[in-house]
């Protein structure tokens, strides 16, 4: 891909972050989630400090990536002033080439290449290395493991070829080739990046290790649950996961179920505002989901959220709608659920609704009341950002529209959302959601 007309560039070499396949040799440390989120920190700060350079020299932006694509790019890092484009095929040192070769077939003079895996990046330190291809063909940063982190040319150079990389002889293999071919480079501050356990602070022993602080904390309130809450609980099960299950006084077997299957249990009195609230105080991840008993995830959870809040203006997701009866009503009813949730930005408490944990005390929690909850709480953060609803669907349980009937249960459902938006008083309206005891034989 030609890049436009333009001197100097600075390529941004990086990822998007996916959870297990993003800083994989800091999964055992951190989780798949954890490293992935390491990632994108890393990279916001790389992304940070090149815009303040740019808005001091006036560089030129490219970010070459891999994984992901321009729109996830853009709706994550934002912004007409950098360019997207993919890496090349090949090992580190052709995808490097190619993007270096791109920016000048495309008319830069000078071209700097940086990871995104170094903590102390700052705008200095991209501007030294601009600073230092005034006076030679060659920059380097050296990092601490034997690489480079920034390789920065005034022409194209075949220093890439020959080389063993992910090796503690890259810089030197580099330096050799510098010296033969009779270029003396200019060679920055050694840094350390990051990129195994013992580059963290403080470094990590992996014989040593304690198990990773959960990513997501999923909190699921009950009461009698013994028929539903272990396969819900088994959607759930997933590294850097934790699962809490606050019960409100089960006198079947669900407290013994969840434990069975690894939840750690909050007990206080019944009301599922309250019963959730006390879930998200015990909770210690970073993200909390508040799921409903009788609600299944979808396959791979955490991906679909981590992706979904990647967009750092998404202050509220949740999943897509459906249920376990695949009637023709029920298919109809779980479309215009999905309709309404994706344009109105009102999901309900069914579909699983997924949060920073910071936003969620920042809000005050789920307000108090009888009924509605989970919408007083989707209107509070839509005052705070954006609405976002992940791909995937979460499936529940039709028990409530078997037993009432779907029409009527959605008709109660669209009286109680319309009452919530209207201002109604919550206790007027908590009647309406009371399910009839099964008749004898039924």
């Amino acid at each position: 891909m030609r890049l436009s007309t333009f001197n100097p560039t600075l390529i941004i070499f990086g990822r998007y972050p996916v959870p297990g396949k993003t800083k994989t040799r800091l999964i055992p440390a951190l989780g798949p989630a954890g490293a992935a989120d390491l990632q994108r920190r890393l990279t916001e700060r790389t992304v940070a400090a090149a815009r303040q350079l740019a808005r001091r020299m006036g560089v030129r932006l490219v970010f070459c990536h891999a994984d992901g694509d321009a729109a996830h790019l853009q709706r994550w890092l934002g912004g007409k002033d950098l360019q997207y484009t993919p890496q090349a095929n090949g090992d580190l040192g052709r995808r490097m080439a190619t993007a270096i070769q791109d920016a000048f077939q495309g008319g830069a003079a000078r071209v700097v290449l940086v990871g995104t895996d170094i903590p102390a990046m700052s705008a200095t330190i991209l501007k030294n290395a601009f600073a230092g291809l005034a006076h030679h063909d060659l920059v380097l940063g050296p990092s601490r493991d034997g690489g480079y982190w920034l390789v920065g040319l005034t022409r194209p150079l075949n220093l890439f070829d020959g080389i063993a990389w992910s090796t503690p002889d890259v810089l030197s293999a580099t330096l050799k080739w510098a010296e033969q071919a009779g270029i003396q480079p200019f060679l920055l501050e050694p840094l350390a990046d990051l990129d195994t356990p013992a580059d963290l602070d403080p470094p990590v022993n992996l014989e040593r290790i304690k198990p990773p602080k959960p990513y997501l904390s999923v909190i699921i309130p009950t009461l009698n649950e013994e028929r539903q809450i272990g396969r819900t609980l088994e959607s759930a099960a997933a590294a850097d996961t934790e699962t809490i299950v606050c019960d409100g006084g089960s006198t079947d077997a669900t407290v013994a179920i969840a434990r069975r299957l690894g939840a750690r249990i909050v007990h206080g009195p019944i009301g599922r505002a309250r019963q959730q609230n006390r879930g998200a105080a015990a909770a210690g991840g970073e993200v909390l989901l508040f799921l409903h008993a009788d609600t299944r995830l979808p396959q791979d959870p955490v991906a679909h959220i981590f992706d979904t809040l990647m967009d750092r203006r998404v202050v509220l997701g949740a999943f897509r709608f459906a249920t376990d009866l695949s009637s023709p009503v029920m298919r109809w009813i779980s479309f215009w659920t999905n309709q309404r949730a994706g344009r109105l930005k009102l999901p309900y408490g069914d579909q699983g609704l997924f949060l920073r944990r910071r936003d969620f005390f920042r809000v005050g929690g789920f307000p108090q009341v009888p009924i509605a909850e989970d919408l007083y709480l989707v209107r509070r953060m839509a005052r705070r950002g954006r609405i976002a609803m992940a791909p995937a669907a979460a499936i529940t349980s039709a028990r409530r529209w078997q037993r009432l009937g779907p029409l009527r249960t959605t008709l109660v459902n669209t009286l109680i959302a319309t009452g919530c938006l209207a201002g109604m008083r919550p206790q007027r309206l908590a009647s309406l959601y009371r399910i009839p005891k099964k008749r004898r034989g039924a």
